[in-house]
This record gives structure tokens, C-alpha cells and sequence, in this order.
């Protein structure tokens, strides 16, 4: 026994292997997996803009950035960015005050045809109005509205890129005064009514002081929006000659190549700008336009329109008719077109469209099955993530956490062609380590949506993460269960209906997404969104319209799925719900 008495004591002083801390661990995971897709593509574009030219520091961007080219669309952007914001602002903020002020009937189909333009991306929206404005509509050329026979269809125009965008974003502006008017303070709205204040002054005097921050930042939220737009401006401004900076950027990199790469990133450069101007604008203005109001007394009572009631009403459902419904009729009827430019009827209406597009063309029903893959693939992933980030965020108050949450956000705050040239930069070249490209392959795609939709799967995750009671998880820790196992046995099935929600908007959008693949996508890798814009671009708008027909049918029955589902969860889980 003596003989062993020191090995035995040795082994007694001998340090024990150090344990794995779950916290870490999961911030570690969550930075490789955020500094991959996120942090390391934007950082390369900026280093790739930013780059010297000819001896010269940032001498590619001085060259890119005087071209009489960039110029133009520089100047188109903001134009089309502002008046586009503006009307969306008057659209948006009237909608609002109807809806959440007045005892207007029927309040939810209301919101839901207001929420129409944007649950449909901009390529299907604009080729919708398009088929609306044009001389063969089937909804103007009934009535003598429509352009004469053979003539140019009025919205290839900047006035077209602008009010398209206008009326799409309208929506944006619409759910941020809406939350505004819900947040209210009773009390000053009573106050203002009982000293006598009719409607008009009670608002005008009132409400939208009070609503300031909130119009602002539905404004700068629908500009940044229209600046990095590029469905409307290519299906309306390419045609009407009015190039914009997504445009310019397309058509640089669809006609030149990856050699271009350097141009096209300080290009993308002045649009990430641009954004960034943008939000900054509106959190400096949200907060000097604030006021500490008292919001405990619960929202104010609506106003009663009394007679006027129908007739504003009337007003009303007419708008909505022509800004959500009747683009949409337009598109469902052009799909039952015989030929291009022949309005369908009684006789002529054929399903030989559908046929076309879903049977006959292997390209699209690729590009169904390409698309169905990929939206699936990113909304299963970022829920997956954005659950233990959130839990980290409200559980944990994690510093390292809040810095990943502003990490996420960034992929999503930039224009989608931006990320688009970030993701080429760091993904053309060969993979270290591993040796090969993921450009021109659907591994491309998935990344740059892996990295964009993140944001919209985390919102909602965190939403449902604030209002779980924390005493099964404190359990559980006091029981001797790490933050993975607690992760996993308590936090992942009480946030599972959360993160379902934020899936579902994820494939929502990425289903009919157009604007990070326009410049992705290859052979073979097709999306439908890509189809839908080729399709037009060929000259066969009724197989276009068809395929966007049945992709807008899909989108909203999802959307319904997530209306339905959303009377079940925590408030600012469904974003159109909050």
C-alpha cells in the first residue's frame, strides 16, 4: 500500500479538467455562425470599396463615385426614396388615424388589405400594377381608362417607380402610427375632448404631436425601404430609363461579371450609406420629437363619425380597392390571358398559362422546388438560432449578446443587393480550409438568407422570450441543470410557438424573394422570384403572371396561418398584429 500512496496523492492534487461553460459555448457558436454570414462579408465589402486605385487612396471609390453614371442614379434614388416615403406617409398615417381612431366598421379586413402590399414582393407588386396601367387591362379597359392600343404603359416612368413604391410601403408607415395610437395616453385625448375639441382639433392639436416620433419613424423606415428597392425600379424603371443605384448595380454586374466586383462595392457602398443615414436620421429625430407622456390609463376611446360615417367609409374601401385589390385582380387576369395583350373574358379565359409555367417549364418548377428548399431551410435555421440568442438577450442580459443582436440586424438594415455584393466578395473565391467556391451554387443563396432573414425570426423569438415566467428555468438551475440542458428541456419548448411564428415569416419572404437573388442565382439554381422577373423580361408577362399568381396564393395563405396562429401569442410576435 506504501508503493501506491504517492501516486494516489498525486492524483488528488492534480487540477480537475476544467468545465464547459454552456454560456460561453453558445456566445461562441453564435459569433462564428453571426461572424461568418454577417460581420465578415459586410467588413469585406467595405475593405473591397474602400480599396486604393492607381496610388491613390480610396481612389476606386472617388472614380466610381464621380462617374456621371453614379450621379444619376444617385440622384433618381433619393428622388424615388423621398417622394416615395412622403406618399407612403400620407397613405400610411391617414390609414392609421381611420382605423385606430374613428368607429370605422369591419376594422380587420381593413388591416388586412392594408398589410397586402407588403405580404407580396415588389417584382409581383409591380408587374401587378403594371397589368392594371397598361393598354390591355382588364380592369381599366372596360371603362375607357386604359392607354390607347400599342401605347407606352404610363408607370414605366419615374412617376411610376415612385408611386408603386409609395403605395408599398405605405404599410410600413401604417404599422408604426398604428402602434403609436395604441400607446396613447387616455388621459390628455379625454382632457382635449372635454374641454370641447371636435375631432379634427383634438387630432391636429394632440394626437399628432404625440404620434411625431412615431410618423418619423415609419418615414425613414419606408425610405430606406424604397432606396433599396430593386424589384419596382427594374420591372418599372429599367423600361422607363430612369436607373437608380440597385439598377445600376444589377446591370454593372449582370453585364461585366465578377471583374467588375470593386465598382459594383462602391456602388453598393453609397446605398449602405444611404440606410445608415437613413436610421440614424430617425432615431436622432424619434428622440428630439419625444415626449414622457403617462400611458397607464390605457388607449383613448374612439371618435364617432356620426353621419359622416358611410361616406368615409365609402372613401375608404374605395382606396383600398384600388391601392390592394385591383392590381391584384389585374395580375389574376392577365394569368388567364389567351396572349399578351389580349384581356381574357368569358370565352377566352385558359388555364393553358398555369400549364405552361408549372408543367411545361422545368426552369420554374426548379425553381418551386428551389425556392420551397431554401425558404424552408433559412426559416428552420434562424428560428433554431434566434431562440438561444433571444434567451441569452432576456434571460441572460448578455453585453456580448446585445452586440450579436446588433450583428443580426445589420444584414437585414442594409439593402438585400448590398448584402448580395458582400456575399460574392467572401464566397467567390475558395473557402479557407476547405477549398472550394460557393458562388454559383445554391450554398450561396442559403448564406446571404441565412444572414438577411435572421432579424425577422429574432423579433418575434425575443417578444415571446419577454413574457415567459422565469421560474421553471431558475428551477431547473437550482436543480444543477446547465444553460444548454435548460436551453434545450425548459426554454426551447416554452419559445417553440414564438419561433414558429418567426419561421414562418422568414419563408414568407424568402419563398418570393428577388432582391439578394437577382445577382445569386445560376443555372440550375433559379428562384421563383428570379423566374417571375425573367418570365416578364422575355416578353411572356401571362406565364409570369401566372407563376406570380400562385406564389402570392401561397404567400397568403401563410400570412392567414400566422394571423390565426398570432391570437395565441404574446403581443409583437405577428409584427402586423402589434
Amino acid at each position: 500500500m506504501t508503493d501506491h500512496a504517492p501516486a494516489v496523492a498525486m492524483s488528488a492534487r492534480r487540477p480537475a479538467f476544467p468545465a464547459v461553460n454552456g454560456e460561453a459555448l453558445l456566445l461562441a457558436g453564435l459569433l462564428l455562425y453571426l461572424g461568418v454570414l454577417a460581420l465578415w462579408p459586410l467588413a469585406r465589402l467595405f475593405a473591397e470599396a474602400l480599396a486604393p486605385a492607381d496610388g491613390a487612396p480610396f481612389g476606386l471609390l472617388a472614380e466610381v463615385w464621380g462617374s456621371r453614371a453614379t450621379r444619376r442614379a444617385l440622384v433618381n434614388t433619393l428622388e424615388a426614396g423621398l417622394w416615395s416615403a412622403l406618399l407612403s406617409v400620407a397613405i400610411g398615417t391617414a390609414a392609421a388615424l381611420l382605423v385606430g381612431l374613428t368607429d370605422v366598421r369591419a376594422k380587420s379586413a381593413v388591416v388586412f388589405l392594408l398589410l397586402i402590399p407588403l405580404l407580396i414582393p415588389p417584382q409581383i407588386t409591380a408587374l401587378a400594377w403594371l397589368e392594371l396601367a397598361g393598354p390591355s387591362s382588364p380592369i381599366l379597359g372596360p371603362v375607357g381608362l386604359a392607354p390607347p392600343p400599342g401605347g407606352t404603359n404610363p408607370l414605366y416612368s419615374a412617376g411610376g417607380v415612385i408611386l408603386v413604391m409609395g403605395v408599398e410601403h405605405a404599410t410600413i408607415v401604417f404599422l408604426a402610427v398604428r402602434a403609436g395610437l395604441r400607446a396613447l395616453p387616455r388621459d390628455l385625448v379625454e382632457a382635449a375632448r372635454l374641454s370641447g375639441a371636435g375631432p379634427l382639433r383634438v387630432t391636429a392639436g394632440v394626437i399628432l404631436p404625440l404620434l411625431r416620433p412615431a410618423v418619423l419613424a415609419g418615414a425613414a423606415l419606408a425610405f430606406v425601404s424604397a432606396i433599396g428597392n430593386f424589384g419596382v425600379p427594374a420591372l418599372l424603371g429599367i423600361p422607363g430609363r430612369y436607373p437608380v443605384l440597385t439598377t445600376l448595380i444589377y446591370q454593372r454586374l449582370n453585364g461585366f461579371g465578377p471583374k467588375v466586383l470593386g465598382e459594383v462595392a462602391a456602388l453598393a457602398l453609397i446605398l449602405a450609406v444611404l440606410a445608415a443615414a437613413g436610421l440614424g436620421l430617425r432615431a436622432l429625430l424619434a428622440s428630439r420629437g419625444s415626449a414622457v407622456v403617462d400611458r397607464t390609463a390605457g388607449g383613448a376611446a374612439p371618435f364617432a363619425l356620426g353621419r359622416a360615417r358611410p361616406w368615409v367609409e365609402a372613401a375608404l374601401w374605395g382606396a383600398l380597392l384600388v391601392l390592394s385589390v385591383l392590381p391584384l385582380l389585374a395580375l389574376l387576369a392577365a394569368s388567364l390571358s389567351p396572349a399578351l395583350g389580349v384581356a381574357p373574358g368569358p370565352d377566352t379565359a385558359t388555364l393553358a398559362n398555369y400549364r405552361f409555367a408549372l408543367l411545361e417549364q422545368e426552369a420554374v418548377r426548379r425553381a418551386f422546388a428551389n425556392s420551397f428548399a431554401l425558404a424552408a431551410t433559412a426559416a428552420a435555421v434562424s428560428a433554431l438560432v434566434g431562440v438561444p440568442l433571444a434567451y441569452l438577450l432576456v434571460f441572460r442580459r448578455s453585453r456580448v449578446a446585445r452586440v450579436l443582436d446588433l450583428a443580426a440586424d445589420a444584414p437585414y438594415a442594409v439593402p438585400g443587393i448590398v448584402l448580395s455584393i458582400a456575399v460574392i466578395l467572401v464566397f467567390l473565391p475558395p473557402l479557407p480550409l476547405l477549398g472550394f467556391s460557393l458562388y454559383g451554387t445554391m450554398g450561396i443563396l442559403l448564406a446571404a438568407y441565412l444572414a438577411r432573414f435572421l432579424a425577422l425570426a429574432l423579433r418575434p423569438a425575443v417578444a415571446g422570450m419577454e413574457t415567459l415566467d422565469r421560474a421553471l428555468e431558475e428551477a431547473a438551475q437550482v436543480a444543477g441543470a446547465g444553460v444548454l440542458r435548460r436551453l434545450v428541456t425548459v426554454i426551447l419548448p416554452l419559445a417553440a410557438p414564438s419561433a414558429a411564428a418567426g419561421g414562418l415569416l422568414v419563408f414568407m419572404t424568402a419563398f418570393n424573394e428577388l432582391t439578394v437573388s437577382a445577382l445569386l442565382w445560376s443555372t440550375g439554381n433559379e428562384t421563383l422570384g428570379v423566374m417571375v422577373f425573367a418570365l416578364h423580361y422575355e416578353g411572356n408577362s401571362p406565364a409570369a403572371a401566372a407563376v406570380a399568381a400562385v406564389s402570392v396564393a401561397v404567400t397568403l395563405a401563410l400570412a392567414l396561418l400566422v394571423s390565426l396562429a398570432g391570437r395565441r401569442l404574446p403581443e409583437g410576435v405577428v409584427p402586423w398584429r402589434a
